[in-house]
């Protein structure tokens, strides 16, 4: 791929000096970096899979189940058909789907035919669609058909050289005729829409399974990934994801994980975040295919009531979401007939999680938020606590072996420990840079080759990292500093909020003041009660100065509040 940017600095796996403070934290079992040679490709991770593993479960999706054999065998087929379209090694190939079985599988066929996913949001809109295409130059789609008229709108804007459908019940038996007549017809979850040289994906895998793939000499430094980042602060950007850098990130999260397992072999992760973020691709789909687990798929955590009836006939044994997920589950009506009895962890990631919801999830499952924190540039976990902790800490926990931070001020100097600056991140993991940017590559590494990650954060003694806030988002009220998650972890505190999210919004004496838009659990509360909770919690010039209340909060899909909508809402009204 001529146009992907090369590593700003030599991302090693070695991290030095010795002494960084986190690895006297760490557990005994967990080594302090993962071996260089050991890390491969993706591809060879799928392979091993289906050879070590041919007749655990890869999959389940809808109460349906799929081996890693059977996972192999598809998504030979797609990989197959792709090479029969002529695909050539390094070409894109979008996928616009969410948690369905045909996911995992598409996923491992292109890549096994040498090709470069571009995981696409399906609730784009077609001019998001159509930027994120033209600026992958992706050949091929897959699309889910509850998402066809989103395609057809944006079709003529783009040059694809082929639309394959893909139906929510495809590879699961004669019980996807079930789910896809629910899905058009109860639902309606389908509208109509016409794509005149789209293929649907039965034929795709009937058309590829005529033939072997032929193999393809994918290397460790071949891009496996255009992962869009998700344009909360700006424009989207393609991190450039190589094979090494996702690998070596499922290396770190397995030497992380891997002493707290057991002795046991058939873990099942719950997997409601989204495989087209990169948490939950990495966490939930690549590290469960390494160790030979299977991924709960949900389709749509959206739906609580149908999540919870999932989560009351499965059994499972990890489980990931965000914060917001969480909280959502733990006020859902029968959450509490759900067995947790063999839950070993539930990890949070993409946004703070807030101390409320973490012990009302602790109280209900029995097990604590273990949070970690990572981007789409670094693959992505940087940080994660210890999965011995028992109750939650309030901070990202510890680097990954081979991961070394800093903390920065402005201009570049190393801060001392509990000092806040930027925190700065160089390890095998990080991106080879953004896709055809890079001018935007060499403004987010320091001179010294470590990714700028643009959140504020503290280092503790220990070596444990604690976020304060994005550089963005930070609000200047009289030339002092408020962070918005600390406002925010003050206003649901209260018992009659159920979310928060706060902004600064532009004030001719102060600068800038602070607004709060709340999600009430409590229909009576007004906002002088609230303010006066806030002031018994916060210093005078963090307490908002607006309080709104709505019935809900923009966010992405993944379920973190975007407060630069909330922003643009204010601005477009003024």
């Amino acid at each position: 791929m001529n146009a992907t940017p090369q590593p700003a600095a030599s991302m090693g796996t070695a991290v030095s000096p010795s002494d960084r403070p986190w690895f006297k934290s760490y557990p005994a079992q967990v080594p302090q970096a993962i071996d260089d040679a050991s890390i491969g490709t993706l591809n060879d991770i799928f392979t091993r899979a289906t050879v070590d593993f041919p007749d655990r479960a890869a999959a389940e999706s809808f109460g349906k189940r799929i081996t890693y054999a059977e996972l192999g065998h598809s998504g030979d087929a797609v990989a197959s058909w792709l090479q029969q379209q002529g695909l050539r090694k390094g070409d894109r190939v979008a996928i616009m789907l969410p948690n369905v079985m045909a996911y995992p599988v598409i996923l491992y066929g292109v890549l096994m035919a040498g090709g470069t996913v571009v995981n696409v949001n399906p609730l784009y809109t077609p001019r998001e669609l159509t930027y994120q295409l033209e600026d992958s130059e992706a050949r091929f789609l897959f699309v889910l058909e509850n998402f066809g008229a989103t395609v057809e709108e944006a079709l003529p804007d783009l040059r694809l050289d082929r639309v394959v459908v893909v139906k929510p019940g495809d590879l699961l038996g004669a019980k996807g005729a079930i789910v896809n007549l629910v899905s058009r017809y109860v639902k309606k979850a389908v509208k109509p829409f016409s794509l005149p040289k789209s293929l649907p994906f039965k034929a795709v895998l009937s058309e590829g399974a005529r033939k072997r793939p032929e193999r393809v000499p994918v290397t460790r430094d071949d891009a496996a990934f255009l992962q869009y980042t998700g344009g909360t602060t700006g424009i989207s950007k393609g991190a450039v994801l190589l094979h090494r850098n996702v690998a070596a990130n499922v290396l770190q999260c397995e030497a992380w994980m891997r002493p707290f397992f057991g002795e046991r072999q058939d873990h099942v992760m719950v997997t409601a975040l989204p495989l087209y973020h990169i948490f939950g691709l990495t966490v939930c789909s690549l590290f469960m295919t390494k160790i030979g687990g299977c991924q709960l798929l949900i389709a749509n955590p959206r739906d609580i009531a149908g999540f919870v009836k999932t989560l009351q006939r499965s059994r499972f044994t990890l489980m990931s979401g965000v914060n917001t997920l969480y909280n959502a589950l733990a006020h859902a009506p029968g959450i509490r007939e759900v067995d947790f009895s063999q839950l070993v962890f539930a990890v949070a990631g993409g946004m703070a999680t807030q101390e409320t919801v973490a012990k009302k999830w602790r109280e209900i499952s029995g097990q604590p938020i273990v949070e970690g924190y990572g981007l789409s540039e670094t693959s992505p976990v940087v940080c994660a606590n210890r999965l011995d902790i028992e109750e939650f800490t309030g901070t990202i926990g510890y680097p990954l072996p081979s991961t070394d931070v800093t903390v920065r001020a402005s201009d570049g100097t190393i801060l001392p420990p509990g000092e806040r600056g930027e925190l700065c991140v160089k390890g095998p993991q990080v991106m080879a840079g953004y896709w055809k940017r890079p001018d935007e590559t060499a403004r987010a590494t320091t001179q010294d080759g470590y990714f700028r990650t643009g959140d504020i954060a503290t280092l503790l003694p220990d070596g444990q990292v604690k976020i304060v806030d994005r550089m963005k988002d930070m609000i200047l009220v009289s030339g002092f500093n408020v962070y918005p998650n600390e406002v925010e972890e003050v206003l649901v505190k209260h018992p009659g909020v159920m979310e928060a999210a706060v902004i600064g919004l532009p004030d001719e004496q102060a600068g800038e003041v602070v607004v709060a838009y709340v999600v009430r659990k409590d229909p009576n509360l007004d906002p002088d009660e609230l303010r006066h909770f806030c002031r018994e919690n916060l210093t005078g010039y963090k307490v908002p100065r607006r309080i709104e209340f709505r019935e809900t909060l923009p966010k992405t899909n993944v379920g973190k509040v975007l407060r630069r909508v909330l922003k643009d809402e204010v601005a477009t009204h003024h």
